[in-house]
């Protein structure tokens, strides 16, 4: 089985651990800002790849790039994967990966949207202008050292109440639509002092840090992978409960699994 494929608890499916635990069900995340041309052709080939290898989730297409959500066995994933190689602008997408007993998505979503991840302000252009990126390694260094830094949540406020870095802010914003509107409030913090950036993933610090600087703030950076590469890296160092995901999960612990049933599901809007 290829490498690409392995969960990032290091173990394949077809692993003694993982058919131990039933979670034969591989979960990938990944995006890409780049621009992206004959989107309704590109949507066409990708669904039908998605379909024939039953995968569930959700792939947003837009002029800037593309943002998926899919699970399905390794096989399949792995025959979808080489679909995306085939396409020079979306080959090698960096992925976020867990495992599941069963497919956490109802149905397959492949549409064209205007942005991929919807901040609704002109002017950002992650591939082109990106803000500098944080290792987890090295924000996790910066915090056991007991340096100074300003941890800006950027995801919604129903997110949060999951889990978040300890001693994070928050701008109190509900959608990341209404995230630019918050932002313009924020105060820069002392001389010298860093902000940091983080969502689920990456994909909304890569609009959100490159804002903040257009906004005015220098010294801005964006944690890179977001919380599941930094429970992946590095684990629950500094960090407080779970992580909210977009799917039947729920959440994820920092073991990256889910910690239980949920009596009930959140709805959000992105």
């Amino acid at each position: 089985m290829a490498e690409r494929i392995r969960s990032e608890t290091g173990a394949p499916e077809s692993s003694p651990s993982a058919c131990r635990t039933g979670q034969r069900i591989l979960n990938i995340a990944g995006y890409r800002f780049v621009a992206l041309g004959e989107l309704v052709v590109l949507r066409d080939r990708l669904l039908e790849t998605c379909r024939s290898q039953s995968l569930r989730g959700t792939i947003l297409l837009a002029p800037e790039g593309i943002n998926l959500f899919l699970a399905g066995d390794d096989e399949s994933i792995e025959t979808f994967l080489d679909a995306l190689d085939a396409d020079p602008r979306l080959s090698g997408i960096d992925l976020k990966k867990s495992r599941s007993r069963e497919i956490p998505f109802q149905r397959l979503k492949v549409r064209i949207r205007r942005e991929i991840i919807t901040l609704g302000r002109d002017g950002i252009d992650p591939a082109r202008d990106p803000a500098p990126s944080l290792d987890p390694e090295t924000l996790k260094s910066w915090l056991d050292d007991g340096r100074e830094v300003l941890l800006l949540d950027t995801r919604n406020a129903v997110e949060v109440e999951d889990g978040t870095f300890i001693g994070a802010v928050h701008l109190g914003n509900g959608s990341f639509r209404s995230f630019a509107g918050a932002a313009a409030r924020l105060r820069p913090p002392a001389p010298g002092v860093p902000i940091v950036t983080f969502c689920t993933g990456g994909i909304r610090c890569e609009k959100a840090a490159p804002l903040l600087r257009q906004l005015g703030h220098r010294n801005v950076f964006q944690l890179s992978g977001g919380i599941l590469r930094y429970f992946e890296r590095v684990g629950r160092a500094h960090y407080t409960g779970a992580c909210f995901v977009f799917d039947e999960r729920g959440t994820l612990d920092p073991d990256l699994r889910e910690p239980g049933e949920r009596e009930a599901q959140k709805t959000l809007q992105l």
